[in-house]
């Protein structure tokens, strides 16, 4: 079975990719990750920041496009996209106005109608979650509610691990639930205590080990991708520290 590379969200850097941001992309590649996936493009051209991640070697996993792009200026966003390669584009968060059962309904129309477009770019549209998803509205949970009305080939599913368990529920059986549907898949640890928090990938309590196995078991997955939203360390150690553990895991 063919290894599945890993990416580094780069919300994990924002503040270093702020400041420098060409500068931090060299750190990831120093540090040994196939890719990233962009949560901004650091003011770059996609051109200029084709030439960039070529030239450093990182692949572009794909990017966070926030619904407002989707519903207001999806044409220009899968333009640059398309230009720069990345093979994925995911939606990052649903306003807390908009969570009811109508609310992930209509967010199911959009989605399959951005979708549409994206796959026209030759992108795979996903949809990333956070814990709210996972409330009930009349017995289903919103992302069951989402995810049953979406067109399966139009809208995958970005699993973010962490929120997953953090709502209660086991990410290794969701992962299941939704073979084949999940091509990205964020790695997030989860540190021990009430309430938890963040912690590199191999340091907190996180059954990463069943995750793996149920990805493979189910298979589809292209990218693992390290996030961090929280840093109890400099950043860039953190985000290191994570690889270095997938590398101990044979991971890498």
């Amino acid at each position: 079975m063919a290894r599945i590379p890993v990416a580094l969200q780069m919300y994990t850097l924002r503040e270093e990719a702020a400041n420098d941001f060409t500068g931090t992309l060299m750190q990831v590649a120093e540090m040994g990750y196939a890719g990233i996936e962009l949560a901004g493009t650091g003011g770059l051209s996609a051109t200029d920041l084709k030439r960039l991640t070529s030239d450093l070697g990182l692949a572009v996993a794909g990017s966070h496009v926030g619904l407002d792009q989707l519903e207001g200026s999806l044409d220009a966003a899968l333009d640059y996209y398309s230009e720069l390669g990345a093979k994925f584009i995911a939606c990052p968060w649903l306003p807390e106005s908009r969570r009811s059962e109508d609310g992930f309904h209509r967010l199911a129309d959009t989605l399959n109608s951005a979708g549409a477009k994206s796959r026209d770019h030759g992108i795979q549209l996903c949809y990333h979650n956070h814990d709210f998803e996972f409330a009930e509205y009349g017995g289903k949970t919103g992302f069951d509610i989402l995810f049953g009305a979406v067109d399966r080939e139009l809208v995958k599913v970005e699993l973010d691990t962490y929120w997953v368990q953090f709502a209660g529920l086991d990410p290794a059986n969701l992962i299941r639930e939704y073979g084949g549907r999940i091509p990205l898949v964020h790695l997030k640890d989860m540190t021990a205590g009430d309430p938890p928090t963040f912690a590199e990938v191999g340091e907190g309590r996180m059954d990463f080990h069943a995750i793996f196995h149920a990805c493979d078991e189910t298979g589809g997955v292209a990218w693992y991708v390290v996030e961090q939203d929280k840093c109890q360390r400099p950043p860039l150690e953190s985000a290191r520290i994570s690889l270095d553990n997938l590398r101990k895991w044979g991971k890498v």
